[in-house]
């Protein structure tokens, strides 16, 4: 067995029926390059082959009452990949409007707990082309957040993916094993013991963090503080209902931005996204005078020895949505974001594992209450939404022999904080992925479709 973390299990106790913690992505395949053409019944058999290697996917949770520590993942020993595994047909005429309500109906049904936390949702008739004569075909996945962040969910999608359409699948990994209640309620129990002693080792790196932070406050070289953003429309509690729009777009563009300010990829990510909540919040007359923040995860796994499938951190960014100038936005955005990096880096990589592993279920349930409460009652968001970039791979990459032609990774939203803008590079080209509920924002696809005059916008500042 393997016990998941305090960062892992949050995500659980954080759940509930209006806020599912779940992350998917919708994964745009070309079946021409399938060897022997594609069928639903040889992408299932390859899949299942691939699942052997795979261990992650066959582990569901496992607890005991008696467990004083966090759940642990056990082997599914009744495992079956059609529990996971379905199919539908996208109703005409298939284009990316109907995809994408389907695909938010699917982001906003729980996954089961009592199987491994995933499925995999196989889409047919995307644009009217039948995928049986090398047509188009699109794979929603959903992976609980208690299983994977950015950097593991990459790792588990690049383990399904090969560089040659007819790569052979790796070899089968054994599984964690199992636990039987008195197992896990006894391991539980010393890892429950051990916790004083954990929080005596976390509180140096904890007092210094605080010192640091207390420093440059000072000097005003800190990153946006929570609870200084301004209230939107996106900044009230969800529902359990999910829309999904995206976007694409070339790599090379965003580059030449990169390039011609001598800024980073994600600061011109950063002012894209300003660009479109901007123009989004200006034409319906509630666009804040203060700039809007952002929180973006960071990866610490090259610097954590912590366990957990989540190794991240976070800062907050300010969007510096009230500079109406692109190029100057831009620029300010590099500059808030090379402050709020070094802020981030001076506080303790494993800070937020340390303290998520002392805190008991109850506490994550109790917390999240409270701050639903306070959202009926007008206080201000900890941040308006989250940005996050995922970088990829720049090679044609086959999923299970297909093409992969695009993805758009969706992350979770939560209470006060109801959109998500995820990005992820791709072989050449940039897909935006943009996740709310469609009762704070029902026309999410006036945002994805500004994402090309943003940059259209920043590419005429380069000339």
């Amino acid at each position: 067995m393997q016990r998941l973390s305090g960062l892992d299990a949050s995500f659980l106790y954080l759940e509930t029926a209006t806020q599912p913690l779940h992350v998917c992505s919708i994964l745009e395949l070309d079946t021409s390059t399938m060897p022997g053409g594609y069928t639903f019944d040889r992408f299932r058999a390859s899949l299942n082959e691939r699942i052997k290697a795979m261990p992650q996917f066959r582990e569901k949770l496992a607890d005991s009452r008696f467990n004083l520590d966090h759940p642990v993942w056990v082997e599914d020993r009744d495992f079956v990949v059609d529990h996971h595994l379905h199919r539908i047909g996208l109703p005409g005429p298939g284009g990316s409007r109907e995809l994408a309500e389907i695909c938010g109906h699917i982001a906003s049904l729980p996954l089961d707990r009592s199987r491994p936390l995933w499925e995999k949702w196989v889409i047919e008739n995307i644009d009217g082309t039948n995928p049986y004569e090398g047509g188009r075909l699109v794979v929603m996945t959903k992976v609980h957040h208690a299983g994977v962040d950015g950097v593991t969910g990459a790792s588990m999608m690049s383990q399904l993916c090969s560089t040659e359409p007819d790569a052979p699948p790796p070899d089968p990994v054994d599984g964690s094993g199992d636990a039987s209640s008195l197992e896990i309620a006894v391991s539980g129990a010393l890892k429950f013991a051990t916790r004083p002693l954990k929080l005596i080792n976390a509180l140096p790196g904890t007092v210094t963090s605080v010192v640091d932070t207390v420093r440059r406050a000072r000097s005003g070289l800190t990153m946006a503080t929570p609870f200084s953003a301004p209230q939107t429309v996106f900044n009230a509690n969800v529902t359990a209902h999910r829309n999904i729009a995206f976007a694409e777009l070339d790599l090379e563009d965003i580059k030449t931005v990169k390039n011609h300010f001598g800024v980073k990829v994600n600061d011109v990510v950063m002012a894209l996204v300003s660009g479109v909540l901007r123009k989004f919040l200006d034409d319906r007359g509630a666009l804040p005078e203060h700039s809007l923040v952002a929180m973006v995860p960071v990866s610490v796994h090259e610097k954590s020895d912590r366990p957990g499938r989540n190794q991240v951190s976070g800062m907050f960014s300010r969007l510096e949505t009230h500079i109406k100038d692109p190029a100057e936005r831009l620029k300010s955005i590099s500059e808030a974001n090379s402050v709020a990096k070094q802020h981030s880096s001076a506080i303790g990589a494993t800070l937020l594992q340390d303290w998520t592993q002392f805190a008991a279920p109850a506490v994550f349930g109790a917390a999240m209450r409270v701050y639903a409460a306070s959202r009926l009652s007008g206080a201000r968001p900890v941040h308006n939404l989250v940005i996050s970039n995922v970088p990829g791979p720049q090679v044609p990459l086959y999923y299970l022999g297909c093409e992969a032609k695009a993805m758009y990774p969706l992350g979770p939203i939560f209470h006060g904080s109801g959109l998500n803008i995820t990005v992820m590079s791709l072989n050449g080209k940039l897909d935006v992925g943009i996740v709310s509920c469609p009762e704070l924002l029902p026309d999410l696809w006036d945002m994805a479709d500004d994402f090309q005059a943003a940059l259209d916008e920043l590419l005429a500042a380069t000339r």
